[in-house]
């Protein structure tokens, strides 16, 4: 029979598979293959979804809540979703200028699918969350990546943002607390943000405050629609009920913006999900509505395994590691660790990606390289898991980069 080679569509051939994912796969393969790995790579919580939560999906199944849902969400979950934003936010909305969905990468998806076109630029920070550039790719779109290293806090600075701004800039990204550094801007800082962004009325806005409840401060949290409410019409507040709930695979996301927005991000939706899992969505409702008080002792864990990663990182040979503000990540800068592993005959190649191989191979951890975030020599741990496995995990890190 001829074969045929099938050529892959361009879009499919600009992006890349998510790095933290595939770590994660790997790392599991290597564990299934009966190798002792320790994977420090998924951006999930440790915990359980709190019982009432599961409670209320089970009720949802048992009395046959298992057909199709408007696309856009449930009433109850949207309404859910408008009294938090009010409640929690002081931001009002209406229903129609909420939408739910699969997850909180599709809400990002649908946005960009929606409002940008070809030669459209994205500014995107950087470290930035791995999908926030591909996504712009798949829409066409040109991400303008802006480095904010670790002198300046992993942070952008007013002065970096107003120099990206073109004619041709569509949107502007932003994530806080962010994945994958944890940092958290101030009300000042993003006041000094918005201030740019008054002044360039082309620009979308989008604020991603997944973590939003992952708080490790105790500091108020503020998205810069807070700092700057004049950018309400054309600001879209990103959100979901992952990281808050431990809900990771449940896969609820919800966006809030102008309603002409929203309304094309449902259009989007009906023609490649339609509706997110209507069990999902009972589930969802229970978090926003239910006792917040579940939250309390995830956040509490997370602080004290803060703190300890943090120190660890601080006393090991060529890292500098500072303290988060929010999320459940820490991101060292390696660059000199990376030097002296090369230097020394450790690793081939004096890059990240050598770093997090050489890490994976010779002690069994596996990070996630700073590459894959936009910040060559820096890498990415997740501190949401035991206590007993970060000791472990940067007993071993300690050990390799001691040359």
């Amino acid at each position: 029979m001829e074969q045929f080679d099938i050529t892959l569509s361009d879009r499919v051939q600009t992006i890349k598979e998510s790095p933290t994912l595939a770590v994660t796969a790997r790392a599991g393969k290597l564990k299934a293959e009966g190798k002792d790995i320790i994977g420090l790579g998924a951006g999930e919580p440790d915990f359980d979804t709190p019982q009432h939560i599961k409670d209320a999906a089970k009720k949802a199944i048992d009395r046959g809540f298992t057909k199709y849902t408007p696309v856009a969400g449930i009433p109850g979950l949207k309404k859910a979703i408008v009294t938090k934003f009010k409640n929690q936010n002081g931001l009002e909305y209406t229903e129609k200028e909420v939408i739910v969905g699969v997850g909180g990468k599709q809400c990002i998806f649908n946005l960009a699918l929606a409002v940008l076109n070809p030669g459209d630029e994205v500014i995107v920070p950087a470290p930035y969350w791995v999908s926030y550039a591909d996504i712009a790719l798949v829409a066409g779109a040109k991400p303008v990546i802006i480095q904010c290293g670790i002198e300046q806090g992993f942070k952008l600075l007013p002065a970096q943002l107003e120099a990206a701004i073109t004619p041709k800039t569509k949107l502007f990204m932003i994530n806080s607390p962010s994945n994958p550094t944890g940092s958290v801007y101030t009300l000042a800082e993003l006041k000094a943000l918005g201030e740019v962004l008054k002044k360039y009325p082309h620009v979308l806005v989008a604020t991603d405050d997944m973590y939003e409840h992952v708080n490790l401060t105790g500091e108020k949290f503020y998205n810069i629609l807070n700092a700057t409410p004049e950018l309400k019409p054309r600001c879209i507040v990103l959100n979901g009920v992952s990281k808050a709930y431990s809900m990771t695979g449940w896969r609820i996301g919800y966006a809030a913006g102008p309603a002409y927005i929203i309304k094309a991000m449902e259009i989007l939706q009906s023609q490649s999900t339609s509706n997110p899992t209507s069990i999902s969505q009972v589930a969802a409702q229970a978090a926003l509505e239910g006792p917040q008080d579940c939250i309390t002792p995830m956040v509490e864990a997370f602080i004290e395994r803060h703190e300890y990663v943090v120190n660890r990182f601080n006393s090991m040979q060529g890292l500098n590691c500072i303290k988060a503000g929010g999320a459940f990540y820490a991101f060292p800068d390696a660059r000199v660790a990376i030097s002296n592993l090369f230097k020394a005959g450790k690793i081939s190649t004096e890059n990240d990606m050598a770093l997090s191989e050489y890490l994976l191979e010779k002690v069994g951890v596996a990070v996630v390289p700073g590459s894959a975030f936009g910040a060559e020599g820096y890498f990415r741990i997740s501190f949401a898991t035991s206590m007993e496995n970060l000791v472990n995990a940067l007993d071993r890190i300690d050990s390799a980069l001691s040359v």
